[in-house]
């Protein structure tokens, strides 16, 4: 099996060899380069055009919101994952808003990591589908509204956000705790009805909408987004 390629940027040379030695342990990663500054890294996924960069917010020179910036001006099919310190829902909101496909809070577990390197490179999507659909079921991307046959639906930001993540993983299950990853911020825990809720109101107004509920809950695995089959 073809190994995923990472570049990893960090300024610490020792958290960069301990990630890389272990990354490669797996078997399943091959680390192409490292980078110890924006500037480099910037440089090095341009020329390197790794599948995944792992990204450390708190870079020298450029920081990573900056190089994701820089980045997604031309390079839309990178996957970002962003470490760091910070765990808030805000700055989880920004990194993805700067164009970041994940997020993952430091201190982490490496098979965590592994894991979300692992989904990002199945999610069969890039920064620039600015139109997600489903069936008669279209999210714009850039505006954040759902519509059926160009009729908006009236959604919460809960609604919206579970709506778009389904929607880019469409076909694949979503755990619940992918969910509170995405979606929520750390204060919710696996078992709140919190998300069931919200799931369970998005649910009501797509079936109300299209006549059918294109939600599918599969035991074991997770919500997956379907179109109804002719």
């Amino acid at each position: 099996m073809e190994k995923i390629t990472v570049l990893l940027a960090d300024s610490s040379a020792e958290y960069r060899m301990a990630l890389r030695e272990e990354m490669e342990k797996s078997g399943d990663f091959r680390v192409v380069g490292e980078a110890e500054d924006g500037q480099h890294t910037v440089q090095m996924v341009r020329q390197m055009k790794p599948q995944i960069l792992i990204l450390d917010a708190m870079l020298p020179l450029l920081d990573g919101m900056a190089v994701l910036r820089t980045l997604r001006e031309t390079d839309h099919e990178t996957r970002v994952l962003i470490l760091s310190a910070r765990s808030e829902v805000t700055d989880k909101v920004d990194g993805l808003d700067a164009g970041a496909n994940d997020y993952l809070a430091k201190p982490f577990h490496l098979a965590e990591l592994e894991a979300r390197i692992r989904s990002l490179t199945r999610r069969q999507f890039t920064q620039h589908d600015v139109v997600l659909s489903c069936g008669d079921l279209a999210f714009d991307t850039k505006a954040r509204t759902a519509s059926v046959a160009g009729q908006v639906l009236t959604l919460t930001r809960k609604e919206t956000g579970i709506l778009e993540y389904l929607l880019l993983n469409k076909g694949c299950p979503v755990s619940q705790e992918e969910l509170i990853d995405h979606v929520w911020d750390n204060s919710v825990d696996n078992f709140s009805n919190s998300i069931r809720v919200h799931i369970s109101s998005l649910r009501k107004k797509l079936r109300a909408a299209l006549g059918y509920d294109p939600i599918r809950n599969r035991i074991g695995e997770g919500y997956v987004m379907e179109a109804r089959s002719e």
